[in-house]
């Protein structure tokens, strides 16, 4: 039975009463935990805390704090240059004139955590091999398939080889939590799966307690060894809170003291009327909202079908209802990053605008006069669940039936991740590199696998029907980066032609905190999670 957007909201508001969160909330919680920042996401527990099989974005906070990168973003946000990017484990770097080597001098007596010796270039090559070895991980792989090569020069250097020319590469391949530099010896002692709970990283934060009470999450005290300053609050715990009102409550009473936000019809403005001390901090253009189509399941292997869907889509109501968060995108880059569509300039044959005539007469072309139902997957967290309500609300209206089953996050993801879903929905921040949208979700080598070792590619694009690999190859193999644009351009242009996949929206991530938390910088713009280091607690 399809979930009405009233009975979802009804389900959720229901949910506190067996959450058992309200019951430990107090007003004298700040007072009393001083020393322990507390943030609260919003899903059902702790996925994996290791950096190349991360699927939960959540996840990625954690793994941020128990790891150190090579590279990373000025706080908080995506550089203009590549000169501006922040050494960490890399204290410089230059590449050959090609942009297909590149050298980076690593920081010398870096400790891993708990024992494990010293992080050398032995350890960067390590960390890079496996995350391109399609057996040991699987998403984010294909972000790393440029490499052809990573050398350990000598102990405190490390050359990375690429196969095709790559101007932005320590942007694009160096700077998310992806690129966090494991320990050889920790991962071959304890293993490929317990290491994602049982991390060894070089950063600010060490991985004290994995509470069995999934809702309590994880919990860091901070690295006394680490080479850089102490962060400003001794320990961290990552708590796990999926219900709104729960984890709202949680922040409203000073049980914890920064939550998740929601993205969803007029939070953030409630929010404020309950507290107009709390502060808000969005990262933008934040997460891009992608659906997918499955080419592999009926009708959906027919392009008027798909287009037809994409017809039926309103994404102006769409991103009015979730703003200001929410903003309206054109093409898979979004209007502020290089080479990105907006709306006067992408092709109106591929702008999809919101036509329910269009998309009936082509569901009647391909012989569904009546439309037809198909059941889809989707998450309970707000900003999934919000929008893909207002798209079942939307088909209806052509005679689409679109039956969801809302799960929960970590869950919803476990199995999308597998290629169960119909229309896929992806909602990831990615850096202005106008190439990476496109290798993550719509290469043939990104594909989604039923092991769930595979990419981001949900549509199977490239497989099931001619994908963009050749321009694709095309794109990566251009220095010249006005021309690689152009062929960027194309690739979005076929793409959405071939209706694989609907860029609905950029949203902001955001994230509520307490007066009582000073974060110690802006956040601007950058990925949706970010360093908590500076943070103090007022007392």
């Amino acid at each position: 039975m399809a979930i009405t957007r009233r009975r979802f909201m009804e389900n959720s508001a229901a949910a506190v009463v067996g959450a058992g969160i309200a019951a430990s909330l107090g007003p004298a919680a700040f007072a009393q935990a001083t020393d322990t920042l507390k943030i609260a996401f919003a899903a059902r527990g702790l996925k994996t805390i290791d950096p190349a099989k991360s699927i939960q974005g959540v996840d990625n906070w954690a793994i941020i704090h128990i790891y150190d990168k090579l590279v990373d973003l000025p706080l908080w946000k995506f550089p203009a240059t590549i000169d501006e990017l922040v050494p960490r484990l890399a204290t410089s770097w230059s590449s050959t004139p090609d942009s297909k080597s590149w050298t980076l001098k690593l920081r010398q007596g870096v400790k891993f955590h708990k024992g494990y010796g010293e992080m050398t270039s032995e350890d960067v090559k390590f960390t890079f091999d496996r995350i391109r070895d399609a057996v040991r991980v699987g998403g984010v792989r294909p972000k790393f398939t440029n490499i052809s090569e990573v050398v350990a020069d000598d102990p405190y250097t490390v050359t990375f080889k690429l196969a095709q020319p790559d101007p932005l590469f320590l942007l694009g391949a160096l700077s998310d939590y992806d690129a966090s530099v494991m320990s050889k010896k920790a991962v071959e002692e304890k293993g490929e799966e317990p290491i994602g709970r049982d991390p060894i990283g070089t950063g600010p934060y060490v991985l004290e307690t994995v509470y069995p009470d999934p809702s309590q999450g994880v919990m860091l005290v901070a690295n006394a060894e680490h080479w850089d300053v102490q962060p400003a609050t001794p320990k961290l715990q990552c708590l796990y809170i999926a219900d709104t009102t729960a984890r709202t409550l949680a922040l409203l009473s000073g049980d914890v003291h920064l939550i998740e936000g929601v993205r969803a019809p007029g939070w953030a403005a409630s929010m404020s009327q309950r507290d107009p001390n709390l502060i808000f901090d969005v990262a933008s253009p934040g997460s891009f909202f992608t659906m997918q189509v499955n080419l592999t399941k009926k009708p959906f292997d027919d392009v008027r079908v798909r287009q037809a869907l994409f017809y039926a889509i309103d994404r102006d109501e769409i991103t009015t209802a979730i703003a200001p968060i929410s903003k309206r995108t054109y093409g898979l880059n979004p209007p502020s990053y290089p080479g990105g569509f907006s709306a006067e300039n992408i092709p109106a044959d591929v702008a999809y605008k919101y036509d329910p005539e269009k998309a009936k007469s082509l569901l009647a072309e391909a012989g569904f006069p009546d439309g037809f139902s198909f059941k889809n997957d989707t998450s309970q967290r707000e900003d999934f669940s919000a929008i893909m309500l207002m798209i079942q609300a939307q088909l209806r209206k052509v005679g689409i039936n679109m039956e969801l089953n809302i799960k929960d996050h970590t869950a919803f993801h476990a199995d999308q991740n597998i290629g169960t879903n119909t229309l896929s929905q992806q909602s990831s921040a990615l850096p202005p590199v106008p190439t990476q949208v496109i290798v993550t979700y719509l290469s043939k080598g990104a594909e989604v696998r039923s092991d769930g070792n595979g990419g981001a590619n949900m549509s199977h694009y490239g497989v099931a029907i001619p994908g963009i690999d050749d321009l694709l190859g095309k794109a990566l193999a251009e220095p010249d980066l006005n021309k690689r644009l152009e062929i960027v351009k194309e690739i979005e242009i076929k793409a959405l032609t071939d209706a694989v996949i609907l860029p609905v929206s950029n949203n902001g991530f955001m994230v509520v905190r307490s007066e009582k938390v000073d974060l110690g910088y802006d956040v601007v713009s950058g990925y949706v999670n970010w360093p908590l280091t500076k943070a103090k607690i007022k007392a």
